[in-house]
């Protein structure tokens, strides 16, 4: 048995995180941690990542799911996982497979390459064990919501109402972001897609084509963004789909780009990442480059984690995962990349906190409508990297 002792919904330590969480409850207000130093006061550690690394398929963990993309490991070491064009959330038996619906998420209205989106659930603290957070498109936007999570009725009936904390995410049969995650901060960051409109990801009006960092309740936090009344945290994006934080407490997004490149970005809060005058490494000194970029056709990248010290990339139409090694948050090597073609369009990497900080979770997405779906797609699989 891999499972962890303890019950509930609460997440291991983060959602996505390969770092501790720090004290206090949720919706405080914490400050993100300054350029060069962990939340907990700390210098970053000087050790580097290996140049090489590996990757072993430790289990094919379920199979059958229809168009899975968002994932949230919860503290007894089971999964759960939301389904784009149907607007479910499963949870998923870690150790057997086994699959119980939660229920169906009201007001999900799939298309193109929206629907029910990312999934988070809080930190350890006040609110683990009772909400489940959701970012999905409805008939006019994307938005965000959470919902009550009660394990103790019968499946199919174990989401409350959703109660919207942010609206007005512009929408579009494409580009509409949707990966949220809870930060180190117990912040909830959100990455968003400018629906086609590269104008909107300059637009300091438009929650298009950001990355976003709220309280709890959806709120600004009251400090640590640019601007105290706004959950804008940074700008110039065109589609981030991938979220995650290193053991110093970085945060790094994946970023689709148009014709030529695909992006993994370092985010530091008010930086402006180009888009759309930018894409991939620009010589203008207003914008923020990309630490690494890839052609469209290697990456379309989704997810991204982090664990023994590398930042770890899923790719969909590059149907493989990406490892970027990492030293003081500079790539150390080249990236290494694995799996390729083994498992079609890559959605969803997350890090598993339960084999402390060396393991992933990793969802395909054949069954999106741009894949070539075999015998048991979708699937979720269990990682073990070094």
């Amino acid at each position: 048995m891999r499972r962890a002792t303890g019950v509930g919904v609460g997440l291991a330590c983060a959602v996505v995180l390969a770092a501790g969480c720090s004290g206090g409850g949720g919706g405080s207000g914490a400050e993100p941690s300054q350029e060069g130093r962990s939340a907990s006061g700390s210098t970053p550690s000087s050790q580097a990542a290996p140049a090489k690394g590996s990757v072993k398929v430790a289990e094919t963990v379920t199979t059958g799911l229809e168009s899975p993309w968002g994932l949230a490991p919860l503290s007894d070491g089971d999964l759960l996982v939301s389904l784009r064009d149907t607007g479910k959330i499963l949870r998923v038996d870690a150790d057997s497979g086994e699959k119980t619906e939660l229920g169906t998420v009201p007001g999900v209205e799939p298309g193109g390459e929206g629907g029910l989106l990312g999934i988070a659930v809080p930190p350890d603290g006040e609110q683990a064990g009772s909400w489940v957070y959701a970012y999905f498109t409805s008939a006019s936007d994307n938005r965000i919501v959470r919902m009550v999570y009660d394990d103790k009725k019968e499946p199919g009936d174990q989401l409350g109402a959703p109660d919207v904390i942010l609206k007005g995410i512009p929408k579009g049969r494409l580009h509409n972001g949707g990966r949220i995650a809870f930060g180190p901060d117990k912040m909830l960051y959100a990455g968003t897609g400018e629906s086609g409109d590269g104008r909107l990801a300059q637009d300091k009006d438009s929650l298009g084509g950001k990355i976003l960092r709220m309280t709890p309740e959806g709120e600004p936090p009251g400090h640590g963004n640019p601007a105290t009344d706004s959950v804008v945290y940074s700008r110039g994006h065109r589609n981030v789909q991938g979220l995650a934080w290193d053991a110093d407490n970085r945060l790094w997004a994946s970023e689709f780009g148009q014709d030529t490149w695909d992006e993994l970005n370092h985010i530091e809060p008010g930086k402006n990442y180009g888009w759309p005058d930018a894409e991939g490494r620009s010589e203008k000194k207003r914008y923020r480059n990309p630490v690494e970029q890839w052609r469209t056709a290697e990456a379309s990248p989704s997810g991204v984690a982090v664990a023994r010290g590398s930042v770890w990339m899923a790719g969909l139409r590059g149907e493989r995962l990406w490892r970027i090694p990492l030293k003081g948050g500079e790539p150390v090597a080249k990236p290494q990349s694995f799996l390729k073609g083994k498992y079609g369009r890559l959605r969803t990497v997350v890090a598993d906190p339960g084999t402390g900080g060396g393991g992933l979770w990793l969802v395909t997405s054949e069954t999106d409508g741009r894949g070539s779906p075999e015998k048991g797609d979708d699937r979720i699989l269990r990682l073990e990297v070094r």
